[in-house]
């Protein structure tokens, strides 16, 4: 199938790719106290997360058959997070999301058949295409996305 004719599916970051307690697990407990209440303020944090589960082969198998970029949120006040980001797709997953990342808080702006994302916020719950709750019941883990996918 022609990459154009793929159906384009969106990614969040923030616990579907990224396991976002790994990174809070390797920070100071000054930090964790400095920005009790807005943890995702803490400089460099999205550097330090690992990749979730299955996440990396999930992704990898999807790209076979799928248009993937990934639609992310970064907090408003931890400037670093939006390089941070970048960082982390570089180091994990460039293979598949070279210039293919999108940074928003409005997430129901972007076009697309699928968005796998762990919350409906930031415009997620709006979202043209379908909504695949990462985590949900329906959706606990990366084979049941990848099932539902036919991947």
């Amino acid at each position: 199938m022609e990459e154009n004719k793929k159906k384009r599916v969106f990614v969040d970051m923030d616990n579907v790719l990224v396991d976002f307690p790994s990174g809070l697990a390797q920070i100071s407990e000054e930090d964790k106290k400095k920005y009790e209440g807005r943890l995702d303020e803490v400089p460099e944090l999205f550097s330090l997360m690992k990749p979730m589960p299955g996440a990396i082969d999930a992704v990898h198998r999807l790209q076979e058959h799928y248009d993937l970029f990934i639609l992310s949120t970064a907090p408003w006040k931890n400037p670093s997070a939006w390089s941070d980001k970048l960082k982390w797709v570089n180091r994990y997953l460039e293979d598949v999301f070279y210039k293919r990342m999108v940074i928003t808080h409005r997430k129901d702006l972007c076009l697309g058949d699928y968005l796998i994302d762990d919350r409906g916020k930031n415009g997620t719950s709006e979202f043209v295409g379908e909504w695949i709750e990462f985590g949900s019941e329906k959706f606990p883990d990366w084979e049941s996305v990848l099932a539902y996918l036919g991947v």
